[in-house]
């Protein structure tokens, strides 16, 4: 097996053909700068697709006055115009997740009022990796990705964008206008430092300020295009609020998707007490704020276990009672729709921190599958290529050598035995990370070393520990699926 695989153009182009559907059920999770133990800014985003986990990197590069954007780096024929610089972005799948400016992004589609989408322009991944190549700051991703809608079009449903850097985290919301109509309407809303917030699949941005520049930044039209669609009516005496115009809720809404909010939230801080209500459709029920404070600060480690969630110890524990399938499995049944599930292609937790450079400063932690039986791996911004392991996969083709395949081969078979098989799952996944978290401060001291007097040996230290780093966790699954078929045959 080659040690690492640099991914260019042709490679893209093999991602991008083995898309099979959109991400329609995704997840994110934001936490601010202030309400992380560490100082950082950290987008988390589940995305539940069918289509492969492929991990890969796209290279800073220049180009030539009139060039054009390559298609073999999009979703769509749109000739987009370059610019003579683009940084580097590490991406799976042609959605771009951060650059080497520490900007990180993540996705939910919420779909929205039908009719407003339209066959030409770019995709959401588009804008998405194409402002992590051309921004330094979150709020100049927000400006670039408006820019692009308004020149070159918006063609897909309603989105909610997580967008942070090492100071600031935003949540940008958009929806076409129609398919006689160009372009996008928007709101972009900074969550306020010290809090915590989320979004899964519904539009979650309500009221925002019309006058505050440095907290909400937002599409000239985005009020006067819903009163003209009929969405909003200005004599009605109720302010205007984004979600209710573009993304009205019904029980089906509510349920699928606002209970990951309600249990991100709760399990953030538990001392809000925050009811399941509006969740379960409850009339007149309140909805969840935006963001909220979480009870302490949060490590990496705490981030990792919110992202592990069936509900367990509410009234909808999945792995209880009638909820739950045999052995306790919570995926037999699928009575919910949980945080951590089957459909989870990929997730990750990103790392923005402003007290280390940024090659050094920030990190994608990669997880392939569930996040529940799976394992993140770190993946520092000064690398140059990524494990080949992690850049392969064929759905239809069961490899060893994929890492995807390996960690879904455990997550599947699990589900045999689960309430016994996950305590051995766990006991791996929690030494493997606890290692990287244990070694991350280590790691980081001698990349600063190396940044001050040979920046090139740094990104070469950087790409051998992150790339060696993955490695060794999938040679630990595949011992861990030995360890399971043999410790379970007959049993």
């Amino acid at each position: 097996m080659k040690k690492y695989l640099v991914v260019v153009s042709l490679g893209v182009a093999l991602f991008l053909s083995a898309f099979v559907s959109e991400g329609k059920s995704c997840t994110n999770f934001i936490v601010t700068k202030g309400a992380s133990q560490n100082g950082s800014v950290m987008i988390c985003y589940l995305c539940d697709a069918p289509f492969p986990s492929r991990l890969h990197y796209i290279p800073a590069a220049d180009h030539e006055a009139g060039s054009f954007v390559d298609i073999l780096y999009t979703r769509t024929t749109v000739k987009i115009k370059q610019v003579p610089h683009t940084y580097a972005v590490i991406a799976s799948n042609g959605i771009g997740h951060i650059n080497e400016h520490q900007v990180a992004i993540g996705e939910t589609t919420f779909g929205g009022r039908r009719g407003l989408g339209n066959k030409d322009g770019l995709h959401y991944s588009d804008l998405m990796t194409i402002a992590l190549q051309r921004a330094k700051t979150a709020r100049e991703a927000i400006r670039v990705i408006a820019d692009l809608m308004a020149e070159y079009g918006y063609k897909e449903s309603g989105e909610s964008l997580s967008i942070g850097d090492t100071e600031e985290a935003w949540i940008m919301e958009l929806i076409g206008k129609g398919k006689d109509r160009k372009g996008a309407v928007w709101v972009a809303v900074r969550i306020p430092d010290g809090q915590v917030s989320c979004h899964a699949n519904q539009s979650r941005i309500r009221e925002f300020p019309l006058h505050d520049p440095e907290n909400c930044l937002y599409a000239k039209d985005v009020i006067s295009f819903a009163i003209e669609k009929g969405f909003y009516d200005p004599k009605s005496g109720n302010q205007f609020r984004f979600s209710d115009a573009y993304n009205p809720a019904n029980d089906r809404i509510k349920k699928g998707c606002a209970m990951r909010v309600w249990s991100l939230l709760r399990r953030s801080a538990p001392s809000l007490h925050l009811s399941s209500d509006y969740a379960r459709g409850v009339a007149n029920a309140r909805r969840y704020p935006l963001g909220v404070t979480p009870d302490h600060k949060l490590s990496t480690a705490d981030v990792f276990s919110l992202l592990r969630d069936h509900y367990e110890g509410t009234a909808f524990d999945m792995t209880k009672g009638d909820y739950a399938g045999a052995f306790g499995s919570p995926y037999q049944k699928r009575t919910e729709r949980s945080i951590s599930i089957r459909g989870t292609v990929f997730s990750i937790v990103t790392q923005s921190r402003a007290s280390l450079p940024d090659p050094i400063g920030g990190v994608l932690w990669y997880s392939p599958d569930d996040t529940y039986f799976s394992c993140y791996t770190p993946f520092y911004c000064g690398i140059h290529a990524v494990p080949e392991a992690y850049a392969v996969c064929d759905r239809k083709k069961f490899s060893w050598d994929s890492a995807w395949w390996t960690f879904n081969f455990v997550d599947n078979y699990a589900n045999l035995k689960y309430a016994k098989m996950k305590k051995d799952i766990q006991a791996v996944q929690k030494s493997m990370e606890s290692n990287y978290l244990t070694l991350q401060p280590v790691i980081e001291k001698t990349a600063v070393d190396f940044y001050e007097t040979d920046p090139k040996l740094m990104m070469q230290y950087l790409t051998n520990y992150s790339v060696s780093g993955a490695e060794q966790v999938l040679k630990r699954w595949h011992r861990l699926a030995d360890k399971l078929i043999v410790k379970y045959n007959d049993r």
